[in-house]
Order: structure tokens, then sequence, then C-alpha cells
């Protein structure tokens, strides 16, 4: 049986390129890159070389990228970093109601160091309103997190608008670019992003390493305590091998950014088509004009998301219910209760497809034959 994976948005397969760019980085040039001899300056070079190709990307200066170990990391430091070292100038923090539990969660742990933070709620497309955002922005509001595109519904938030609404606060903007990142182009001085998120496993490199653009005129304390590596932001012996293999992913990234989106819309596309065709009941949650190419998240009324995923994986296709981090959670999608309310039946028959390398046409349409069938038999139980 052929195995058709399309969760994409949890974690993306390595591109080959990246893995062959590695090995040399786990077997010779293994030193540690703040060694002044041979072995070490060789890794030094090529972490510097890392660095320029990711600031490049987002047109930003290599000094402003932080090397972590990954997305989540990347989002505690801004804003645990960004609170704890710009406290005397206020305590209020401004975030979204479907963000990454990575924002939320440290939100909840900032508010029990005294912070306060707003929760913006989200329309029915999921997103946020301008207006909201200005009436809650206060004198002493330090830090605005909002997440560039939604790694359960795809939709894009209004970056660019609040980026200029705060261009002249004294808040720094966050994003949580996670998602977006290798597939929306991003230039972090055309919109106004102080501090941005980034994990490699979503744009085919490794596992466990990311980065934090923090613009040079940001404060950040560290999180981490230890050696001063990251110019004494980020402790702790450099992963050089995934450092190296995630700018690997980011140039292929960037080189193939705008054929891998059409692509995307393409499948997202076939496959709305294919749902339309059979006509089964569904509805496209989130807004399907403003919204991430690779993501499609669709709910199916009359079923309920257990059954479906249980039986698309019988089918062979690997498709999730929203945030793989919280896989294996009897909680419903903390993004559709903001957008429909905890009694909506959309909670319970929703399901993500999301879409990347290796992926085909071919597999697409058969993902979404066997997800009608599946719906239909589901349906008429």
């Amino acid at each position: 049986m052929e195995r058709i994976y399309l969760d994409h948005a949890a974690t993306s397969p390595v591109h080959p390129a990246v893995a062959e760019r590695m090995l040399p980085f786990m077997t010779e040039c293994f030193g540690n890159p703040s060694s002044i001899h041979f072995f070490g300056r060789q890794s030094r070079l090529a972490l510097d070389e890392a660095r320029e190709t990711v600031a490049k990307s987002l047109g930003a200066k290599p000094s402003e990228v932080i090397f972590t170990s990954g997305g989540t990391e990347a989002d505690n430091l801004a804003l645990v970093g960004v609170a704890l070292a710009n406290r005397e100038k206020g305590t209020h923090i401004i975030t979204s109601s479907v963000e990454h539990h990575a924002v939320l969660h440290t939100c909840h742990y900032l508010e029990k160091q005294g912070f306060e933070i707003t929760y913006l709620p989200v329309d029915e497309y999921g997103k946020i309103s301008l207006t909201d955002l200005k009436k809650a922005l206060r004198n002493d509001t330090i830090l605005v997190s909002i997440m560039f595109g939604n790694n359960e519904t795809g939709v894009l938030q209004p970056i660019q608008q609040i980026g200029e609404m705060l261009k002249d606060h004294p808040a720094f903007f966050h994003t949580d670019a996670v998602q977006a990142y290798g597939l929306i182009p991003i230039d972090v001085n055309q919109l106004h992003i102080d501090l941005l998120s980034v994990s490699a496993h979503k744009i085919n490199g490794p596992k466990g390493v990311g980065f934090l653009y923090a613009k040079e005129t940001v404060k950040l304390m560290p999180r981490l305590y230890g050696g001063e590596q990251e110019r004494k932001r980020r402790a702790g012996t450099e992963n050089v091998a995934g450092i190296v293999g995630m700018a690997k992913a980011v140039e292929i990234a960037q080189q193939t950014m705008s054929e891998k989106a059409e692509k995307y819309r393409s499948f997202r596309k076939k496959m709305l088509a294919i749902f339309a065709q059979a006509g089964i009941s569904y509805a496209v949650n989130g807004d399907d004009q403003e919204a991430l190419p690779h993501v499609l998240n669709v709910t199916f009324p009359g079923t309920n998301v257990e059954s479906l995923l249980v039986n698309l994986d019988l089918a062979g296709i690997a498709v999730s219910s929203g945030s793989a981090c919280t896989a294996g959670s009897i909680d419903p999608s903390h993004v559709l209760v903001a957008m429909f309310g905890k009694d909506s039946d959309r909670i319970r028959s929703s399901i993500r497809f999301s879409f990347g390398l290796g992926n085909t046409e071919e597999q697409i349409e058969k993902a979404a034959y066997e997800t009608v069938k599946i719906v239909q038999r589901l349906v008429s139980k």
C-alpha cells in the first residue's frame, strides 16, 4: 500500500541535499566553534556562513540572528527575554487567542510572573481585528506577539498593517513565522518586525534547530546561562550540523518559494474540486484567499475527528486534526474554538491536510477520493 504523507505542517521530510550537506559536520568537521584551533575555526566558518544565509533571507543583519533548538525556544526567548529585559517600561503584552502553544503557554507563565496579557479574539475566518489591537495598545505595552500564518488553518494575519501600527509605538513586534517562513516572502524591515521565530524542520531541514531574529535595538534577557555563545544571548555549544543543514534548507526554500506556493495552491484546488464533484458536505475553515498555500483545514459535517483520522490512516493517508504538539490530546482545537465557539460542530469534525516535498498531483487525487469514500461511509452510519 502506498502511504501518502499530508501532514507537512507537523513536520517535513529532510531534503536530500540538506542531509548531504550535514553529513561532513557529523564526521569530519566536528570541532567546537568556540575553539581557536583549526578544527574549531572550520566549524566557526560554517556557522558564520549559515548565519549570513539565514539573515539574507529576511533582509536582516547576521548579528541579528540567534540560533536556537527550534521554534518553541525561539518563541520563549522572544517573549520571556523581552518581558524580563523591559519590565521597567511596562508589564503589558498583547497576543492572539489562536497562537501556537509555544506562545500561549509562555504567556501563561508570564502572567504568573506579574505580567498582564491581552488575548485578542479572532473572527470566524481566524483573523484578529486591527481595531481591537489599536484599542488594546497602552503606554505600558512592551510587546505584541501575533503569528504570521496559523499552523492549523493556514490563515495569514495582517502582519504589514500591524507593523505599520507599531512603527511609532515603543512596543516590540514579534511574529511566530514557523509555518509561513520559506513559503511567503518576508522582509523584516519592510514589515517593521522586531522579532521573528523560525523552525528548520518545517522547511525540509533537520529537527532540533531553529532561530530567532532579534533586531539590534531589541533589549533581550537570555534564558540559558553558561557560555557566551550567540553574543551572550543563548548559551550552549552550537548545533553546527543542524545549523548548516538549516542554512541549506533556507537556500532551497528561497530558490523554490514561488514554484512551491503555486503547486500547493493547485493541490488545494484539486482536493476541494473532488469534494465538490462528489457532492459531500464540507467547508473550509479559515480564509481561503489569504492563507498559507500548503495548509487546508476542512470540516466534514456529520463525521468526527477520531474516525476520520483512523480511517484515513488505515487507507495509508497521514493527516492531522491540527497542531502536532497536542497529538493524543482529547481537548478540542483552541484555534477552532476561538473561531467558532466551544459548542460548534466544526471543532469535532475538522481535519488538516498539509502539503510538501514529495507530494504529487496523483497522491492528492487519491487522498481526496479516499476522503470522499470515508466521509460518505461515516455520514451514512
